[in-house]
């Protein structure tokens, strides 16, 4: 039997819609802002405000699913997703943008908990690696698509609004007629917390702090940063488009590397490079390759530790463990964006890149410390 099923190949097509919707404005959110002169510590609160909710919808997703199943789940929170968006267009204002952009963040938290655990739930052992490697690739593949229209399309808000919501409903209809197995019903509920304080998965969890300050501030502060060296809304598309693409390529080779030679030193590697990445950020001449190399290991960073800790939990543990890894990781992205924005607004646009390299450091030095036994996994990242 294949591990790609029908319903979860409805599933990552409607992924791929809605993630296209979701990487528009993402990065257009804040060029907006920015056009209306806005201060940089308010664009970075409404990008942080996205984030809060995130935190909120990962902490609902688990009831959400225990009640009306994943496929409803999956309905509603599109559904929810697209008023929010068309909410934008009601006023540019910082109250009620960051009042839309959390429920926003509240749709999207409550749709990545869906479809993770439904592919997570939907294959074994042995398949869920694939499972896995599939969702980010059919993710960072929407995100690529959503930039690289901004290059061919007008960016005026009310023009952008009423396609991207049109996406978002699109995403619904693959998943009207077929239904994902295993709905969740039944299944027994498990506490988040618990698996936060596991000693022997507290590096991959660290990892998913880590990789939500980095991806957070990335996503909610770069395009800002290029927009004021004074790069056109699609040249910013453009480079946004190379940082996720070159995420997109990292995927294979990095968890097959992750698979020969361990979680562990693949983590180092990873962490390592984004370092590496971000220091040379600081080189204007050096963007092109500094991005890619960031692209490259800062994206493939939440699977690999995701890895790590999932190995470490039963069946019957992997919602609530996939519930708390989304936890940590929009913790990181909350709080990511918040500090680096107020830092970039009293010093320099350059302070991005320093913090990015900070954060790497702190958890270089946590991976370098002696871990607990840890063994080869059976699952790809």
């Amino acid at each position: 039997m294949s591990v790609y099923s029908r319903p979860v190949v409805m599933l990552l097509t409607g992924l791929l819609s809605l993630t296209i919707s979701i990487a528009v404005l993402n990065t257009l959110v804040p060029l907006w802002l920015s056009h209306e002169a806005m201060p940089t510590w308010q664009i970075g609160l409404v990008g942080s405000s996205y984030f809060t909710g995130n935190l909120v919808g990962t902490l609902l997703a688990g009831a959400l699913i225990k009640t009306v199943g994943f496929n409803r789940s999956y309905h509603y929170s599109c559904l929810l997703f697209a008023v929010a968006t068309l909410g934008l267009g009601l006023s540019i204002g910082f109250n009620s943008w960051v009042l839309f952009r959390f429920v926003a963040g509240v749709a999207c938290a409550l749709i990545w908990v869906v479809v993770e655990s439904a592919l997570m739930r939907s294959g074994t052992l042995q398949t869920r690696g694939q499972l896995l490697a599939a969702y980010m690739m059919v993710y960072y593949l929407g995100t690529v698509i959503g930039q690289l229209l901004l290059s061919g399309v007008t960016t005026a808000l009310m023009t952008v609004l009423p396609w991207v919501a049109t996406l978002t409903i699109a995403a619904v209809l693959p998943l009207l007629f077929n239904r994902i197995d295993g709905q969740g019903m039944a299944a027994p509920r498990v506490a988040i917390w618990p698996m936060l304080r596991r000693r022997n998965a507290r590096l991959g969890v660290n990892g998913c702090v880590i990789s939500g300050v980095v991806l957070g501030s990335l996503y909610g502060l770069l395009p800002l940063f290029l927009s004021h060296q004074g790069l056109s809304d699609g040249n910013v598309g453009y480079w946004m488009a190379l940082l996720v693409s070159a995420g997109i390529l990292g995927q294979w080779p990095i968890g097959r590397l992750a698979d020969r030679y361990g979680r562990l030193m693949m983590l180092r590697v990873q962490v390592f490079m984004v370092i590496i990445g971000s220091l040379s950020m600081l080189s204007h001449a050096a963007m092109a390759p500094a991005l890619f190399l960031l692209g490259c290991s800062g994206f493939t960073l939440y699977p690999v530790a995701m890895s790590w800790a999932c190995e470490k939990v039963g069946p019957d543990e992997l919602v609530a463990m996939n519930q708390a890894l989304l936890l940590s990781y929009t913790v990181g992205s909350l709080l990511g964006p918040s500090a680096t924005a107020l830092l970039m607004q009293r010093y320099s646009d350059r302070l991005l890149f320093v913090m990015i390299a900070l954060v790497a450091l702190v958890y270089l030095a946590m991976l370098l410390r002696k871990p607990d036994h840890h063994q080869t996994p059976v699952a790809t990242a």
